[in-house]
């Protein structure tokens, strides 16, 4: 089952929402019915829309993911692994529910448990928690420029204080450094690059100026 909970403005109120949702993948409707059984039963009361035990399909989910993700407009992102022994909610109350007004910003946050406690394998991709964050900050105008990237900057300010690392992926190293791999991983992963590309001819990292080189950006907090 993947279980996330997604900070939004609704478009039709115009003020700060949480959508949560229970994806769960299942041979059969009644093994799926049954895995839903407990969101079902015990969800808390006065919901502004539910939508109960709706079957879907990959296509009908990366078409939500279009929408949300629409083309031809600004975006920031970022994200954080929030430590596990966090006041989650109140770590990222600020995230989810101060959405830049008349932005498309949505907030995710998104449940690893029990897969962030399994041992892995040799592999650089190696940071993770039980609580993985991610922002997405979307405007059309240029003018929103500021205020949007100053409310990222104002979010992440707290959420890093309680931040163990961070996903690759949606992270700018120009604007903040973080760790993104296990300590021994990235150690390992940077004797590997500098023995075999010693000149620096595949990208680095993009720091301000790639001014990390053959080195590596430091996998520190």
């Amino acid at each position: 089952m993947e279980t996330v909970a997604v900070g939004i403005i609704d478009p039709e109120t115009k003020v700060p929402a949480i959508l949560t949702s229970f994806v769960t993948f299942q041979r059969t409707k009644e093994a799926a019915l049954t895995s839903l059984k407990g969101v079902t039963e015990n969800h808390p009361p006065n919901a502004l829309v539910e939508i109960p035990n709706k079957p879907t399909s990959l296509a009908n989910e990366y078409c939500g993911q279009a929408l949300a993700n629409p083309d031809g407009h600004r975006y920031v992102a970022e994200n954080a692994y929030i430590d596990n022994d966090a006041d989650v909610t109140e770590v990222l109350r600020k995230a989810m529910t101060t959405l830049p007004e008349g932005s498309k910003a949505f907030t995710l946050w998104f449940s690893m448990y029990p897969f962030s406690r399994r041992e892995l394998p040799d592999m650089a991709l190696s940071m993770q928690s039980d609580h993985y964050f991610a922002l997405y900050t979307v405007w059309e105008d240029e003018k929103d420029d500021e205020r949007c990237q100053n409310w990222v900057k104002d979010v992440m300010a707290d959420v890093k204080k309680h931040s163990v690392g961070a996903y690759l992926g949606d992270s700018d190293f120009q604007v903040r450094k973080t760790k993104f791999w296990g300590t021994e991983q990235g150690k390992k992963l940077m004797e590997i690059r500098r023995k075999w590309d010693p000149q620096g001819v595949i990208c680095g990292y993009l720091d301000e100026g790639d001014k990390s080189g053959v080195n590596g950006l430091e996998n520190t907090l």
